[in-house]
């Protein structure tokens, strides 16, 4: 048994010490993270001087149709036949895997201490959404539901391997660094909606008769931040375009109409305003007032179906009621509250239908549809339109490119089908509207934000929460390279030498930047360091400080100056408020245990026993956490603001153990007290154990769960829990 000044020791080493510019690492390669197909390689819509490839859903009576053949549909480009020359089915549910029991959803305020995720492979990612809320849009009144109902969708709906964003209007819309699959992340967007004080559509999805306030009157609302609102569309759709595969977008809106209209203008009128075979297919400016909404909705459209974005828009004013209501005000003798009370009623009526028109539009356009009148807002019918999708190719001939709209039309000869597809697209291919060749810059920008990132360089991210009296709040993270990715120059004095740059970014709510930084990191390595650093890979270490508490992306991005190659990594991260007093826990270190070689017997030395030098086989520290089965660990925390009994002026801390494969549990420890009479900081307790993995431990990916119960806290506030994965191999 080891006494606790040994095991304080070994967690200080993997956790608390200074920054270090490296540290080699016995480990072997690691599968990179987050590393996703090419997307040369992905199923997508094609607009290509040789192929055009689109999308399309059957269904009947609601229910997908997945067994038909080419033969089945007749396609059309400009009302003349296509021959299908490309055809295939692309489902996205995935293969049934009995073994796999899902973690149940986790509960806000739950007093049971949630069950941790399970560790997900980004390559096998199924679906990509975007939830997108117009909160620039929606009224006070809508903001709740749609609150419930996203969760909702989340808990129900949610595949482990979905990639899913929740994004609002209007924050600093950051869209590709908020796709996760990690629904901690996604829980913690949908907490933080609120309703917009610029928002258009007011407090009200009808304001009351009689009432002085308007949705316009706010300085910073009214109609014209509908620009704001399609500025933000625009933007999402774009970032959406750099992840692979067939992509939706769920518009939550109160308020998206073509146009500014009063009652008795039709739609027919303002379309006939816009000349749509004239819409600048590059990067239209959406402040010009001179461009009507109709022109920027299509524009959001074309960039959709170019970048394989199905747009499904929610009413979310839900079921809502357009006649009287007692809040409703009228005055004047019975002629003029007649008057009053047809005009609003029509009103509202009319308002009903106009403020949905935009949403609808681009649905249409881009193969999705639009949900109304529906409090529950349809998201199950959402989700099962996503099951799979039909692909279907054709060759284009010269005049297909002639910068003008082409409508497509796709009919499936068997009876009782419904098909759904894009509207068409503007004659424009892939080749010439693509954009220039990045700059490295701009890769390497783009690397940082991406939730796949670049893979040219294999790295993998560990990064961990700590709390110290005297410094405050930082992360600590564990950036492990593998090291034959790199470009080593030899040196004149028979060094090795390589020099990359370092970049790192922390993502707050909605994407906004809240740190960013970079550094020149230059590795000169002699001998055997050089050679166990290439065979092992490396482990760079960073502190961060932190001053504020939230949920926050991390990602860091690696270019090496000699080669130019990039590789990224990001992780999802928790911080504590630790000045309110609540229970808390810092990072969880996870490492295999070293081995204490045992004395000679006949040895007359009373020296203490020495280390064993630790195995080069595998990465069994706490930056990779790869362990063979047999392998003893250790793993440790900080407890941060337990309660203090009155009477003994100690804390009554227990700690819970579980082990998670594939979400199902297959490990629960006993609870075990924490000894902390020998403790001097009762506000920040360290916590130590141990396990061994057994032989039932097979193959695989894991996950490892702390459970820590103030016995004396607050019901609701004294359980709490903190993970981390790993894997056995053999």
């Amino acid at each position: 048994m080891y006494g606790k000044a040994f095991l304080s020791a070994l967690l200080l080493s993997s956790l608390l010490l200074p920054i270090r510019g490296q540290q080699t690492q016995p480990a072997p390669s690691p599968a990179p993270q987050r590393t996703p197909p090419a997307a040369d390689e992905q199923d997508v819509v094609r607009i290509t001087t040789n192929l055009v490839q689109v999308d399309a859903v059957v269904t009947k009576d609601g229910k997908q149709v997945t067994d038909l053949s080419a033969e089945d549909f007749d396609l059309f480009e400009d009302g003349k036949p296509q021959k299908i020359t490309h055809f295939s089915y692309v489902s996205n549910v995935p293969s049934a895997n009995p073994t796999q029991t899902a973690a149940p959803p986790l509960k806000k305020d739950a007093i049971a201490a949630p069950v941790a995720p399970a560790f997900a492979r980004p390559n096998d990612v199924r679906r990509t959404m975007a939830l997108v809320i117009d909160d620039l849009g929606m009224s006070f009144e809508s903001v709740s539901r749609v609150r419930k109902q996203a969760r909702k969708f989340i808990d129900e709906k949610l595949q482990p391997n979905d990639l899913v964003a929740i994004i609002r209007t209007g924050g600093e819309v950051g869209a590709l660094q908020q796709f996760t699959t990690d629904k901690r992340m996604l829980y913690n967007a949908i907490d933080h909606l609120r309703w917009h004080p610029c928002s258009r559509a007011g407090l009200y999805v009808f304001a009351p008769a009689g009432s002085t306030a308007t949705p316009g009157d706010a300085p910073c609302g009214g109609t014209r931040n509908i620009r704001d609102t399609l500025r933000s569309l625009k933007f999402i759709v774009q970032g959406m375009r750099e992840l692979p595969g067939r992509k939706s977008l769920v518009l939550f809106s109160d308020q998206l109409p073509i146009e500014t209209q009063e009652p008795g203008t039709t739609n027919s009128q303002v379309q006939d305003q816009n000349n749509t075979s004239a819409i600048d297919t590059g990067d239209a400016d959406f402040g010009n007032d001179t461009t009507t909404y109709l022109g920027q909705l299509q524009k959001v459209a074309e960039l959709a179906i170019r970048a394989s974005v199905v747009i499904y828009a929610v009413d979310s004013r839900g079921l809502a009621y357009t006649g009287l209501t007692a809040a409703d005000r009228f005055s004047g003798n019975a002629r003029a509250v007649t008057r009053q009370i047809n005009s609003i009623m029509s009103s509202r009526s009319f308002a009903m239908i106009a403020n949905r028109e935009g949403s609808e539009l681009i649905a249409k356009q881009t193969g999705g549809f639009l949900i109304r009148n529906s409090n529950d807002f349809g998201l199950d019918r959402i989700a099962d339109d996503q099951r799979g999708y039909y692909l279907l190719g054709y060759r284009p001939n010269d005049e297909t490119f002639n910068k003008q709209f082409h409508p497509i039309t796709l009919k499936v000869k068997r009876h009782g089908l419904t098909v759904r597809t894009r509207d068409g697209f503007f004659g424009i291919s892939e080749e010439a509207a693509r954009a220039k060749e990045l700059t490295p810059e701009n890769q390497f920008k783009k690397a940082l934000m991406s939730p796949f990132g670049a893979n040219d360089i294999a790295l993998r991210l560990t990064t961990m929460f700590t709390n110290f009296a005297d410094t405050g709040s930082m992360l600590r993270s564990l950036i492990y390279i593998n090291a034959k990715d790199l470009t080593f120059v030899d040196e004149p004095d028979k060094g090795h030498k390589a020099t990359f740059d370092l970049g790192i970014i922390l993502f707050g709510d909605n994407g906004q930047v809240r740190s960013q930084q970079s550094r020149v990191v230059t590795l000169s390595l002699h001998d055997q360091i050089y050679e166990r650093a290439v065979r092992n890979g490396i482990v760079y270490t960073l502190n961060t400080p932190i001053k504020q508490s939230g949920a926050f992306q991390f990602r860091v991005a690696l270019k090496d100056q000699n080669s130019s190659r990039i590789g990224s990594a990001g992780e999802f991260v928790q911080i504590p408020n630790i000045d309110n007093g609540r229970l808390a826990l810092s990072g969880l270190v996870l490492f295999k245990e070293a081995k204490i070689a045992s004395q000679d017997q006949n040895s007359t030395s009373g020296g203490p026993a020495q280390e064993k030098p630790p195995d080069d086989d595998l990465s069994s520290g706490p930056a990779v956490r790869q362990f063979r089965t047999g392998a003893n660990l250790l793993f440790a925390c900080s407890i941060y603001n337990p309660q203090l009994d009155q009477t003994t002026h100690l804390p009554q801390l227990t700690t819970q153990t579980r082990i998670f494969r594939e979400g199902k549990l297959v490990f629960t420890g006993n609870s075990t007290p924490i000894d902390v009479a020998a403790q001097s900081d009762l506000k920040h307790i360290p916590s130590i154990g141990r396990l061994q993995l057994g032989p039932e431990f097979l193959p695989g990916d894991y996950v490892l769960q702390i459970v820590v119960t103030d016995n004396l806290g607050k019901q609701k506030q004294n359980i709490i829990s903190q993970w981390v994965d790993f894997e056995v191999v053999k």
